[in-house]
């Protein structure tokens, strides 16, 4: 894409949804943490569903120490591997208690210290709680990426590297919502659903599915 179609492709996704936000659910920066922690390999939706009674018991490390790993699995063993993710969640609270007087620190580098904390999480909340202009490439935005040509990349380290240089201002904080909602909603994995796409004149990919495919129809595009 050139540097005016990245403009547009940006435009449309925003003019369509001005104010994009997570749909993890979470009410402080620690639960925040915690829910992007769990959302790893499940669902925002799975997420939500088990951590709502949990942060109505749970919204400060003290208290996630205080309900143990044991009662933690309780809150979260609907979401995939649970056993480890609520090891992690213990751990982290236990370093935000004593290495950060319990508040969730605000650089990347402090973030991925706490356990279960990589790359994409503590991008995820420099972006959606700090307010920073960060690049969390998932699943739906290394597809997007890749088969628009906005950002095409091996890895997603190399993703997020080229939307880093790539998007433009206004759209740097929004960029990474916008990009997974396209994902989960537009541009599916199995079958892209381009016939509904806003900006599939700009998007380079070669097998476009124009028309919906009819009732009882198995055609499907490559992920």
């Amino acid at each position: 894409m050139t540097k005016d179609q990245i403009f547009e492709f940006f435009r449309r996704l925003a003019e369509d949804n001005p104010s994009p936000e997570t749909e993890l659910e979470y009410g402080n920066a620690y639960q925040l943490v915690v829910a992007v922690a769990l959302s790893a390999q499940a669902t925002d939706v799975g997420v939500n569903k088990a951590t709502r009674a949990l942060f109505r018991e749970v919204e400060t490390p003290e208290q996630m120490l205080s309900l143990g790993e044991d009662g933690l699995k309780k809150h979260i063993k609907t979401i995939g591997l649970f056993n480890s993710k609520a090891k992690n969640v213990i751990a982290l609270s236990q370093l935000l208690v004593d290495e950060y007087d319990s508040k969730v620190p605000d650089t990347r580098e402090d973030l991925v210290r706490l356990p279960g904390v990589g790359r994409k999480t503590a991008n995820v909340v420099l972006n959606c709680w700090f307010g920073q202009e960060t690049f969390a490439v998932d699943t739906h935005i290394f597809r997007v990426g890749n088969r628009t040509g906005l950002a095409k990349g091996k890895t997603p380290e190399q993703v997020e590297a080229k939307l880093e240089k790539r998007v433009p201002q206004p759209f740097r904080l929004g960029a990474h919502h916008w990009l997974i909602l396209h994902g989960r909603y537009v541009c599916k994995a199995r079958t892209p659903e381009c016939w509904r796409c806003t900006v599939v004149d700009l998007c380079s990919y070669r097998k476009k599915v124009l028309e919906k495919p009819g009732r009882g129809n198995t055609k499907t595009g490559p992920g």
